[in-house]
């Protein structure tokens, strides 16, 4: 028996036709004509793996270009978001999707913090077509629960979903439970890097770039059983300096030292006005967040990366990013015990410098997510 669905009829539109028409009515929050696109095309012949990925999908990306390149608001990429989640709910009440049980079960969860959920529903319907029974948890599981729940259904692995790359810490813990009972663990997401490096960092036993890559690797046979005695720090020694706690505990007092010590640093600030200051103090808040995680990961590319995506994001918006290079040299005043720490902003202002934050913002760059990494950066003066 074949472990895909077909793709499409000979003759009937391809999924690039039906993306656009899809895009057109995600674009004006048009949920009706939406979920009708999908309805045509699995009437049409286009088999419901392929309406999946290769329609919603590519419109849900195509979101994060739009917002990225400041073509689209806030407002409406969580409305987009939210009519192809819709429409992966009608897709999933088509009869082209009924399928035949494999007798197969696995959960399907986003990691603790984690909210773009989507990625991970588009894995679990994809898993549903090929006949698996899928327990989606959906966002921001939290590993106990998790871990409870598997003590319940027994499933044979988890596919374990992330975007923010901040939600990497969270995502090593939940692998770590859930290997200690003997489920191995699959990663799949943009948090998990180009080739799924912090999944291998991190100790997964699997990793995917992609569902139907996910789908296909699951369909060869189960997962090798996991190491029980796997521990974070096993994978993380360099976590043993407790530079990433410390930050991380002190993030709040950090993001208000460096705020306030930037009126003077970067004169400008003191002009805002309240909304300017909210986004600014939030913006240091995700700085702050991503330094804290690069120390976990210890990965600097992942910190420069974030840093000069963020200065790319501002431009974009017609934002001088010129207060981010004082934010990181008083971040680095701070931290100055903190020898990881102070490398890490000295290489992200080194960056910024030298002049490579200056082309166009791409929809995942290396911040480990093709949504906005948070509900802004700035929308008036940057931080």
């Amino acid at each position: 028996m074949s472990t895909s669905t077909p793709s499409r009829l000979p003759g009937r539109t391809g999924p690039a036709e039906w993306a656009e028409q899809l895009w057109n009515a995600v674009s004006v929050a048009d949920e009706r004509a939406a979920t009708a696109v999908v309805a045509r095309a699995l009437d049409e012949g286009v088999g419901p793996e392929s309406v999946l990925l290769d329609v919603i999908a590519v419109v849900q990306a195509r979101v994060g270009v739009e917002w990225a390149a400041n073509r689209i608001g806030v407002a409406q990429e969580h409305a987009a978001t939210a009519i192809n989640e819709r429409a992966v709910a009608a897709l999933g009440t088509h009869p082209a999707a009924r399928a035949t049980p494999s007798g197969r079960r696995i959960t399907v969860a986003c990691a603790d913090g984690e909210w773009h959920a989507l990625p991970a529903r588009l894995l679990a319907e994809v898993l549903k077509l090929r006949g698996w029974q899928v327990d989606y948890l959906g966002a921001q599981v939290p590993a106990p629960h998790l871990i409870a729940h598997l003590h319940t259904t027994h499933a044979e692995a988890v596919a374990l979903s992330g975007s923010i790359a901040t939600r990497l810490p969270t995502a090593h813990a939940a692998i770590t439970a859930c290997q200690a009972i003997g489920v191995p663990v699959l990663a799949g997401g943009a948090a998990f890097g180009p080739e799924g490096r912090y999944a291998t960092l991190l100790g997964a036993d699997a990793w995917a770039p992609d569902a139907r890559t996910a789908a296909d690797l699951l369909a060869r046979g189960p997962l090798p059983r996991p190491n029980p005695d796997h521990q974070q720090l096993d994978d993380l020694p360099h976590l043993a300096d407790q530079e990433y706690t410390l930050v991380t505990r002190n993030s709040d007092s950090l993001v208000r030292a460096v705020f306030t010590a930037l009126h003077d640093a970067f004169p400008a600030v003191r002009s805002y006005d309240d909304l300017q200051r909210e986004r600014t103090a939030q913006d240091l808040a995700h700085i702050v967040e991503f330094l804290a995680t690069a120390l976990y990961l210890g990965d600097e590319e992942l910190f420069t990366g974030f840093v000069t995506w963020t200065a790319r994001i501002l431009t974009a918006r017609a934002v001088p990013a010129q207060s981010l290079p004082p934010a990181l040299d008083l971040l680095a005043h701070e931290l100055k015990d903190f020898p990881r720490a102070v490398r890490l902003l000295g290489c992200a202002a080194h960056a910024l410098t030298a002049g490579t934050a200056t082309t166009a913002p791409t929809a995942t760059d290396r911040t480990g997510t093709d949504h906005p990494v948070t509900d802004q950066p700035t929308a008036g003066k940057p931080a």
